[in-house]
């Protein structure tokens, strides 16, 4: 019980101190965030894959993560994600289009997770593109404990390990497996996972180190970055006042 007192803090002070709470979903902030280059500038191709914390209390815990591509000489971004409110109205939440790549999510700014640029990257993008085509859970969403936004990331990740994707602790729903799947690589390629429906499972990698699920409760450490895994927090490098920048919620 005391162990599980501690784990709720980030996220009892993230909705306490109101760090992670938007007033209205219907005016907040869905524009550029600024970070992804402008295609009529930038030949080369581009992976970015980004995670932001989602709407309303359930940013203290969540973040929604998605895929933004652009293959050489493209003049536009393509974005990749679930977004569970079109399951409601009998539409497959799974969304591939053309869109901002970076934008703020209802007010919530992205965090780069991963970047690939250059050669071999178009071959990437295809990858990822046949891999999102064969996503098993196109016609489903749960919010909890998935299948999800983070669902869906992580399965094209397993797929496609030249992403070698680390999703935070914060990203709620990568465990789910299935109804019949208990195994699988790590959404990295790097490791293995064990995982009972979602709600309890060990992560092993070289990327995510040692990672415990718990009720879709995250925690663990990563020894390759020194950082603690926390729910709420995200990354929490060891001896840094915040959160890793590159493995971030």
């Amino acid at each position: 019980m005391i162990v599980f007192a501690i784990l709720a803090i980030g996220p009892i002070y993230l909705i306490v101190s109101g760090d992670r709470m938007n007033t209205s979903w219907s005016t907040a902030r869905s524009d550029s965030a600024g970070i992804a280059p402008n295609p009529a500038e930038v030949r080369e191709s581009i992976i970015q894959i980004y995670a932001a914390r989602v709407w309303g209390w359930r940013g203290a815990v969540a973040v929604h993560t998605w895929i933004s591509v652009k293959p050489e000489n493209a003049t536009e971004w393509t974005v990749y994600q679930v977004i569970g409110w079109r399951a409601r109205y009998g539409h497959s939440p799974l969304i591939i289009r053309t869109d901002v790549p970076d934008r703020h999510w209802y007010g919530n700014p992205p965090e780069l997770l991963t970047e690939l640029r250059g050669e071999g990257v178009d071959e990437i993008i295809t990858q990822v593109h046949k891999a999102s085509l064969a996503y098993p859970f196109a016609h489903e969403y749960r919010m909890w404990p998935g299948p999800n936004s983070n669902t869906y990331i992580a399965w094209v990740a397993r797929q496609v390990p030249a992403l070698r994707l680390d999703l935070p602790p914060t990203a709620i729903g990568k465990d789910w497996l299935g109804a019949g799947s208990f195994i699988a690589k790590s959404p990295s390629g790097t490791g293995y996972q064990f995982s009972l429906l979602g709600v309890l499972g060990v992560t092993v990698g070289v990327e995510e180190g040692l990672e415990f699920n718990v009720g879709g409760t995250h925690f663990g450490f990563d020894p390759l970055d020194l950082a603690l895994r926390l729910p709420g927090w995200g990354n929490v490098k060891i001896g840094h006042s915040q959160t890793a920048s590159a493995k971030s919620d």
